[in-house]
């Protein structure tokens, strides 16, 4: 059965430098990277691994919404030059990379569906919570950082939502990490609360007449602005990739 290992790189090798004294020394952030793709790859047993890396064109979230992820920091310099280097130490321990065109999420989550459909198996090392709305089916979602898998059962209660709902949840509510706004007036609470009553946020909008007309009027003035924050947080699974799973497959007997 093929179970494939997805490592965010960018997700990784980010945090991995971000705690280092010298932000120059990108010696040791291949040495910890390296250390870091090794462990996982003890753990998990895969057949096959990928490290999916962010590309440098504008991604169709910032066209949508230009203020999308406004505010992060960009990659540091040193690290920025670094990376050619980290892929061709992975490359040479037969670690695969993969070079999105712009984000490496909705390449991360077209690689993680085709696997999961044909009843493969994936884990996805990343902290992102963004891919908690992947059917859970065969999919483990991995924090290399804190050594545990995603609790989706966790997650659910922290939102006060289900698993359906979570994109449903950011259109109202933002997700203030990437500066997607949802609808000015509803916060989390808010948020849990209607799709609690109504389920989604389709029904929410047929039955408006049935709120208060305070709460109606925030929801009908933030109609469109939900429309592209669903937009934003929605995955994209379907993306054509030149890729071929047999050019992934790991060779364990290399790491021994």
């Amino acid at each position: 059965m093929n179970k494939l290992l997805i490592i965010d790189g960018l997700n990784l090798v980010r945090r991995i430098h971000a705690v280092l004294p010298d932000e120059n020394d990108i010696a040791s952030v291949n040495v910890r990277t390296l250390a870091a793709c090794h462990k996982m790859l003890k753990l998990h047993q895969p057949t096959h691994v990928v490290v999916v890396w962010d590309g440098d064109k504008e991604s169709w979230r910032k066209k949508l919404y230009p203020d999308y992820k406004k505010g992060r920091k960009p990659m540091p310099e040193p690290l920025q030059k670094g990376l050619r280097e980290i892929k061709q130490n992975l490359e040479q321990a037969h670690i695969t990379s993969y070079d999105a065109e712009s984000e490496a999420d909705d390449v991360i989550a077209t690689l993680a569906l085709k696997i999961t459909q044909n009843n493969g198996h994936v884990v996805i090392a990343s902290t992102d919570k963004g891919f908690s709305q992947l059917p859970q089916h065969n999919l483990v979602l991995w924090d290399h950082f804190n050594q545990s898998a995603f609790n989706i059962t966790d997650y659910e209660r922290k939102l006060g939502v289900i698993h359906s709902q979570f994109i449903d949840y950011i259109a109202l509510a933002g997700d203030s990490g990437n500066k997607i706004p949802g609808i000015a007036g509803i916060g989390p609470k808010s948020a849990a609360d209607l799709l609690n009553k109504f389920r989604t946020l389709a029904n929410l909008y047929r039955l408006l007449n049935n709120l208060g007309p305070k709460q109606a009027k925030k929801l009908e003035e933030g109609k469109e602005i939900a429309r592209i924050s669903y937009k934003l947080a929605q995955l994209q699974c379907d993306l054509p990739l030149n890729i071929n799973l047999k050019q992934l497959r790991y060779q364990a007997s290399v790491d021994k």
